[in-house]
């Protein structure tokens, strides 16, 4: 079976990807979590996608990449990003950084070989979740006397419309994950998530949070406004130090209606299953260009994302299970 083609030749794009272990078994401890992080920076750096944020949890992970539009690299770069992911020569991969850089400066058919095959790799989400996943798996594999698949299936996406509400809005709900899985109260204080690194000085997710909104960069404080939103509410244990949302706000036109901070504290479908996420003119522009979004049914209506500012997505989903309301939140 043929894997859809992610990559848009001349259209900058964000995905928001997700890929879960076989079975969904919890086999990732804080060592694993730290492994995993290192090669998603060595494979963003490889791939030239830039990570804006992640959260890493015990049975998968979840990332938000920009994936540029036309990524032509030159040999200088292209060496570079070799050697952030290939430090030295080993048995996937003989070929050293010099070595490769010595082919490329005297030319020829070897030179135009390589080249071409780090170019296939290069600004494609797809090779960039390929690569990061594969050398997971042979890392966890030797280090545990196993062999086998790691990961359940080929990874999910949904695009995410280029904007700064869609962008900061997923990637709230991205790390939001150890919030809604009763880890944490803060999101600040898990390490293995962008915002959590990024809290902790983290410069690569510090990076990834001002990138969000390539018009005007921005800061732990204006993103941790999204995250946590105005006013308060409290956890499932009746903590609250987490959870700040809006008590009154124009975007909730009934008072039954979580406001979009508490929402993203649910688990939504929308943002993992829906394809696409944007701007209803976004979606359906998408839907009507690319064949897997629609998947020959252009006629199929976006929907809107509960509580979310005119954010849609591009199939049907349904309402997730408990969804609460604020009255239920605010009498634990």
């Amino acid at each position: 079976m043929r894997s859809r083609r992610l990559k848009l030749d001349g259209i900058e794009a964000v995905y928001h990807c997700m890929s879960k272990t076989v079975n969904g078994e919890r086999v990732f401890g804080p060592k694993h979590k730290e492994v995993l992080r290192d090669i998603l920076v060595s494979s963003a750096c490889f791939s030239g996608v830039s990570v804006l944020t992640y959260c890493l949890m015990e049975n998968h992970f979840h990332v938000l990449v920009r994936v540029p539009s036309n990524d032509e690299p030159s040999d200088t770069e292209l060496i570079k990003r070799f050697r952030s992911l290939y430090s030295k020569p080993g048995p996937y991969q003989p070929l050293s950084a010099d070595r490769l850089a010595d082919t490329f400066k005297e030319g020829g058919a070897e030179a135009d070989r390589l080249r071409e095959s780090l170019m296939a790799r290069m600004g494609d989400v797809s090779e960039f979740m390929k690569t990061l996943k594969q050398r997971f798996s042979i890392w966890f594999n030797q280090n545990h006397q196993r062999f086998g698949p790691l990961w359940s299936e080929r990874f999910k996406s949904v695009l995410v419309e280029g904007g700064r509400y869609a962008i900061s809005t997923v990637a709230a709900y991205i790390d939001l994950n150890p919030v809604r899985a009763g880890i944490v109260a803060d999101p600040g204080k898990y390490p293995f998530s962008g915002y959590g690194k990024a809290s902790l000085g983290g410069l690569f997710e510090r990076s990834g949070i001002k990138a969000m909104d390539p018009r005007q960069p921005f800061d732990l404080k204006v993103y941790r406004n999204i995250l946590f939103g105005k006013g308060r509410i409290p956890t499932r244990e009746g903590e609250d130090d987490f959870a700040e949302s809006a008590s009154s706000s124009k975007m909730n036109p009934a008072p039954d209606i979580l406001p979009s901070s508490a929402v993203l504290l649910q688990k939504l479908r929308h943002f993992s299953h829906g394809k696409v996420i944007g701007s209803l003119d976004y979606v359906q522009r998408m839907a009507k260009q690319i064949p897997w979004i629609s998947n020959g049914r252009a006629s199929k209506k976006p929907i809107p994302v509960p509580a979310c500012q005119e954010l849609y997505a591009a199939t049907s989903v349904r309402r997730p299970r408990g969804l609460i309301s604020t009255e239920e939140m605010s009498h634990p």
